[in-house]
């Protein structure tokens, strides 16, 4: 097989919204000797972690997937970095557990690249490339431990209203209610197994001039699965508030959303702590009630036509990043926070 290959996206721009928080010059940092750290929440093949460590010489990455795969290949891919980089096998919702086994009261900056990584796409037996036909299996974390149900479970247990919602939700699949029906009624015949006859099915079942635009007729389907199966919205939920309590004043949390309603989780968890409490007809903000962060980036960022033409991924990717001003009642502050160097790996 093939060394998977990913191209990250908006490389740069990730890496220099989050190089203010890895290189001094924020609130408090005149300890130029000190060690910054990122959580990379999302590894995958390792590849915005590389340009991190590449162009921040300060910083430390830890580094969490739940695809174990994903994380040997780039805990071999960043080796030659030591032991500015550590690898954790963690749901990104697992944050504050993984700072806590690290001791690591606050770090620096929070990285989210949401969605499926290449790597995920390029292994065949994988399941979530409808290209081939592969057994549907699409879970991230296939360790012995994981369990949990695969995407054929899906396909032939759900009910067809509940396979609607998922088509329909995650998807955003206007043929939800006739694709469910469909797979209600073949799987009587025979389980779904591989993604052949799922994908034949959609083809069967998706009028003609639809499958026409908005590239292959499997793609939103197998993205509905995919985030079914890993329950990847909750996650998502329970993850940035998670992101936000961990990083010190000066600390960034940036996101990049391929989906709607990832993007409006986002949204809405940095609108919250970027909204001041106080009523807009007062003519100064009061001490101590200034917002606790500030958006950084004007809405959502998006890839410019030259990185799509080289990646088509890039173009649903939607770019926010949030920067801690004041520190929360519960935040170690910088003075008191325990010393990174040294600290476990």
């Amino acid at each position: 097989m093939a060394s998977p290959q990913h191209d990250p996206v908006l490389l740069d721009r990730v890496v220099a919204l989050l190089s203010p928080a890895l290189e001094r010059g924020g609130p408090g940092r005149d300890d130029a000797g000190r060690e910054t750290v990122l959580i990379d929440a999302t590894l995958g093949l390792g590849g915005h972690s590389e340009a991190v460590l590449t162009h921040c010489p300060h910083a430390r990455v830890v580094g969490i997937d739940r695809d174990t795969d994903a994380l040997a290949l780039a805990s071999a891919r960043l080796s030659r970095f030591g032991d500015r980089f550590t690898g954790v096998h963690a749901v990104y919702d697992e944050i504050a557990e993984v700072t806590a086994d690290l001791g690591l009261p606050a770090v620096d900056a929070v990285l989210f690249d949401l969605g499926v990584s290449s790597m995920q796409l390029d292994v065949a037996e994988r399941g979530f490339a409808y290209a081939v036909d592969a057994p549907l299996d699409m879970r991230m974390d296939r360790s012995g431990g994981a369990g949990g149900p695969t995407a054929a479970d899906v396909l032939n247990t759900y009910s067809a209203a509940e396979l609607t919602r998922v088509l329909r939700d995650y998807g955003e699949e206007k043929f939800a209610r006739k694709i469910a029906a469909a797979i209600v009624r073949e799987r009587e015949a025979a389980p779904f197994t591989t993604s052949g006859a799922l994908v034949e099915l959609l083809y069967a079942e998706i009028p003609a001039p639809a499958r026409r635009t908005g590239g292959h007729p499997a793609k939103r389907t197998f993205q509905a699965l995919r985030m079914e199966v890993n329950d990847e919205l909750s996650v998502l939920r329970r993850a940035l508030p998670a992101a936000l309590d961990a990083i010190d004043v000066g600390g960034r949390v940036v996101v990049e959303a391929y989906h709607s309603l990832e993007d409006r989780l986002v949204k809405q968890a940095f609108t919250a702590v970027t909204r001041s409490e106080v009523p807009p007809d007062l003519p100064f903000v009061p001490e101590g009630s200034e917002p606790a962060m500030r958006l950084v980036t004007r809405g959502a960022e998006k890839a410019d036509a030259a990185e799509i033409a080289a990646n088509p991924r890039a173009a649903s990717v939607r770019l926010r990043a949030v920067e801690r001003v004041r520190a929360a009642e519960s935040t170690p502050s910088r003075g008191s926070r325990a010393p990174h160097q040294g600290a476990p790996r």
